[in-house]
């Protein structure tokens, strides 16, 4: 199962702390480095699907947002 964004975050600053000690054998600091690769791509993942649901509020042009019928603001995708 993969963590969530947040558990993800937190073994990576687990890890880099654990990288940073003095005296860290080589196999532990490859193994950490792996398995914070792994956090890394699961983190971007998660940015990105979370990036694509971000919707875009739409204003008039006197800077106040548009109401649509049900009385909620209008909104639009998220385009980069």
């Amino acid at each position: 199962m993969n963590p969530s964004f947040e558990e993800a975050f937190s073994r990576l600053e687990a890890i880099l702390e654990k990288m940073n000690e003095t005296g860290l054998e080589l196999e532990e600091a490859i193994r950490l480095y792996e398995e914070a690769d792994k956090l890394i791509g699961n983190c971007s993942e998660k940015l990105s699907t979370a990036e694509q649901r971000i919707e875009t509020l739409i204003k008039k042009r006197t800077g106040e947002v548009e109401i649509n019928e049900s009385g909620l603001p209008k909104t639009e995708p998220f385009v980069q």
